[in-house]
């Protein structure tokens, strides 16, 4: 019977190790991932026979070729000859700049629009939200206002109190007679079913999940998924951050205490960007034939300010990593200072090297990251490569008063982004995610002085404290490290 049982386990172990030898075979040959991923890839499935080989079906899709966020032929005729126009005015040195600060950034804005197709739109007016009580406030009293059309994608919309507020008011809106389009992604949303939408289904209202499972229980894409987080009121009003729908979000859950986050409602031209990402994932998603130019062309924005912005989206379909290179461009272009917000630090090597030539340049790098994990493996590795940076001479703060859950960059007080968009490998490569670049000074010192602020309520973390640190914790970091471009 041991000889049998012995047995057994060395055939497992031969079909296993075989098949893991073809997959990376695979990967080395035919997928072309960067060395380090695929070197990551390669050591879970020797070093997890059977368990690596299901998580790479899971998690390791390629869906390059899925088309998500393409235009059709007449709306790349119609959005690419005015993009391009602009471009072109721009190179010229013809482009009317409203600030200084814009025209001193138009490299970014030049690169943004060659690379992600990101127009820049200079009639805006931004307003932030830190706290999530003031955002979701503002929120609902805007969608209680609609008049036409609400567009409306988050990543989790939680099925309990406050999630069922917003359904009940986007039903309401329905069935006043206001076109709403709610799209979810199926694995954050995953507490929110056909049922629960039942209602406001029959009040005229539409729905649709982003890549939901083709069998119960069982989603092939855990990897891919929309972090994006945005709602288009009337084609007038945007917001765009980092705040889910959730109780947590408004500081009610024990686990977390306050929860620190940061979001945008902006007014003016960029909001036709922001409709028009919407319309492209839940063409995708929904199966619409909805024209994405209509954002463009249909309604006109009120013009309400003058700030520039540009609003930036990436995703693995696109292959082009636009989030992460519209962030390098950012801290390479770097003369005085760098402030950071992000729950996970995970960079890719190319973003924590610019960050390593900035602090050597004399440039101060200051990073905020939470004082407790919400994704354990991610928290350890956003220890390491807080480390490295320490070692060189950036500022780390450790946010104290909850969870810091803010995503945000600026750069000399002149430009900033603030989005769905973290420092990690998984949003630079795997999300799909969307962010505002703001060109202005005034509406950068405001984000600028809520990092101040949040100073205040953060310990900051010293290299010798940092090198004192336990053994156990330095093996779960260099552990987890091993693992960043799996995470």
């Amino acid at each position: 019977m041991a000889y049998w049982f012995l047995d057994g386990v060395t055939l497992y172990l031969v079909i296993t190790y075989v098949i893991s030898f073809l997959i990376s075979i695979a990967i080395i040959f035919l997928e072309r991932k960067n060395p380090s991923a695929t070197l990551a890839w390669l050591m879970v499935l020797f070093i997890l026979p059977g368990i690596g080989i299901l998580l790479y079906l899971f998690l390791s899709q390629n869906i390059s070729r899925l088309k998500i966020s393409h235009l059709n032929k007449k709306e790349r005729r119609l959005i690419g000859a005015q993009l391009r126009e602009q471009s072109e005015e721009i190179r010229r040195g013809d482009f009317p700049f409203v600030r200084p600060e814009a025209e001193k950034w138009k490299d970014l804005i030049l690169m943004n629009q060659n690379l992600g197709g990101s127009f820049f739109t200079q009639d805006n007016k931004a307003v932030f939200f830190n706290d999530g009580k003031e955002k979701f406030d503002s929120l609902f009293r805007d969608l209680r206002m609609a008049s036409e059309s609400i567009n409306i994608m988050y990543y989790i919309v939680r099925n309990d109190e406050l999630g069922q507020e917003l359904i009940s008011l986007l039903t309401r809106k329905a069935r006043e007679g206001v076109q709403v389009r709610f799209l979810l992604d199926a694995l954050g949303s995953r507490g929110v079913f056909p049922r629960t939408l039942a209602e406001f289904a029959d009040a005229g209202g539409k729905y649709a999940f982003f890549f939901p499972p083709k069998l119960k229980y069982l989603n092939m894409r855990l990897n891919y998924r929309n972090h994006r987080k945005l709602v288009i009121i009337d084609n007038e009003i945007g917001y765009i951050g980092g705040f889910n729908v959730g109780q947590e979000y408004l500081g009610k859950k024990k686990k977390f205490g306050y929860w620190r986050d940061t979001h945008m409602r902006a007014t003016g031209h960029c909001v036709q960007d922001m409709n028009a990402r919407f319309l492209l994932d839940w063409r995708f998603a929904s199966g619409e034939s909805v024209e994405v130019a209509q954002a463009y062309y249909d309604q006109q924005p009120v013009r309400s300010g003058s700030t520039g912005v540009q609003i930036i989206s990436s995703g693995p379909d696109t292959g082009r990593e636009e989030s992460m290179h519209c962030y390098l461009k950012m801290i390479n272009n770097a003369k005085e200072r760098i402030f950071i917000q992000t729950p996970y630090f995970v960079p890719d090597p190319s973003i924590l090297d610019a960050l390593m030539n900035a602090v050597h340049s004399g440039v101060d790098v200051r990073i905020m990251i939470p004082c407790m994990p919400d994704h354990m493996f991610v928290y350890w590795a956003t220890w390491h490569y807080a480390g490295t940076l320490l070692g060189a001479g950036a500022r780390v703060y450790v946010y104290q008063n909850g969870f810091l859950h803010a995503k945000t960059l600026t750069v000399d007080g002149e430009v900033g982004a603030v989005g769905s968009t973290n420092f990690d490998i998984r949003s630079f490569r795997l999300n799909f995610e969307a962010s505002a670049v703001l060109y202005d000074k005034e509406e950068v010192s405001r984000l600028d002085a809520l990092f101040m602020a949040d100073a205040e309520l953060s310990t900051v973390t010293t290299f010798e404290e940092y090198q004192g640190r336990p053994l156990w914790m330095k093996f779960k970091e260099s552990v987890c490290r091993l693992l960043s471009d799996l995470l």
